[in-house]
């Protein structure tokens, strides 16, 4: 019996894992651009961006996915590529947590992007970015529980004559792709588009004999900016996504209200919402301050999910720094 049910466990998870579980998923996909296109690397105002993202997904259901990432990128080569290119090179590490930690993947990223100005100044670039990664998943046994391990004390013992308290391990090389265009037609508007490519060589997972190749992951995504008035902007962005018999749509924006226009790093408050299109509302709100901008959004779920959830789709904060000196020239870029 045992047996069995871990079959079907190993079988749930490699389901799990075809509709995407397993790749970073954020609601504000706009605040982790390198998990989201390669080609985002080194597209920013500035001299060196850091990022960190979490989410926590479903606590209702066993805390069932919680997800954080680190990432940075910088220029490279400023002064030996022409004025109107920009050459990016950055990192990113993640973690992914399932079944209330008892499933874990590790990332570890490197990716690379080159922007090709199409005008003199600059203002209109297309890019293609390049991502290697590296992925370890383990699964630790011990905190995997069942239904014939429920007593009226709760949750008691393992099936140690299946799992032996063994931790299950797998790791595989990743290989992603991705194109964006950027344009700008005055200081004051931005719009871009990008597709993506992850899992090109659709790697394997494999425990115990069972071997699973990963579907690629294609992403299409686009958004802008434009002034509403002297102290406001309204951000657009949405994003089609498809991986294997699941796809995601996701549209929405923001409110950027302006404190100080006239100051080179204004401070500004953002309020908006997105909606994942049959699945979920999600409220967002931003601060930026000097080189920060902190975001905070909630996914209300609405769709059949909402039963078990009990609507709590999950929190999800964001923080993004871009170091900008006083003396860069100021450019136009994909914000949300």
């Amino acid at each position: 019996m045992g047996k069995i049910k871990f079959i079907l466990f190993v079988g749930c998870l490699f389901l799990l894992s075809k509709v995407s579980a397993q790749d970073p998923h954020f609601s504000q996909f706009f605040s982790s651009p390198l998990t989201l296109n390669p080609a985002f690397t080194g597209k920013f105002d500035g001299a060196l961006r850091v990022m960190g993202n979490y989410r926590n997904q479903w606590p209702t259901i066993n805390n069932a996915f919680t997800t954080a990432t680190v990432a940075a990128d910088f220029h490279i080569l400023d002064k030996t590529i022409a004025s109107n290119d920009t050459w990016g090179v950055g990192f990113v590490g993640y973690n992914d947590n399932s079944a209330n930690g008892a499933v874990k993947f590790n990332y570890g990223s490197i990716s690379t992007a080159y922007h090709k100005g199409l005008d003199e100044e600059g203002n209109h670039q297309i890019g293609i970015g390049f991502q290697a990664t590296y992925a370890n998943m383990l699964i630790n046994t011990a905190q995997l529980k069942f239904e014939d391990q429920l007593t009226g004390a709760g949750f008691t013992g393992i099936t140690s004559e299946v799992f032996n308290n063994a931790t299950l391990k797998t790791n595989y090389l990743d290989l992603n792709a991705g194109f964006l265009y950027n344009g700008s037609t005055s200081d004051k508007n931005n719009f871009y588009f990008g597709l993506s490519l992850y899992h090109i060589n659709r790697p394997k997972q494999e425990f115990t004999g069972a071997v699973y190749n990963l579907n690629p992951r294609a992403t299409m995504s686009a958004g802008g900016y434009f002034p509403l008035s002297p102290t406001s902007l309204f951000h657009i962005s949405g994003l089609q996504m498809f991986q294997g018999g699941a796809s995601e749509t996701m549209i929405g924006g923001t409110y950027q209200f302006i404190a100080d226009p006239a100051a080179f790093k204004p401070t500004s408050v953002y309020a908006g919402a997105w909606v994942r299109i049959k699945d979920a509302i999600i409220p967002y709100l931003g601060l930026e301050y000097d080189d920060f901008r902190l975001g905070v959004s909630y996914d209300y779920n609405t769709s059949s999910l909402k039963t078990a959830s009990l609507n709590r789709g999950g929190i999800e904060i964001s923080l993004i720094y871009i170091n900008r000196p006083s003396s860069d020239k100021p450019l136009n870029c994909p914000k949300f």
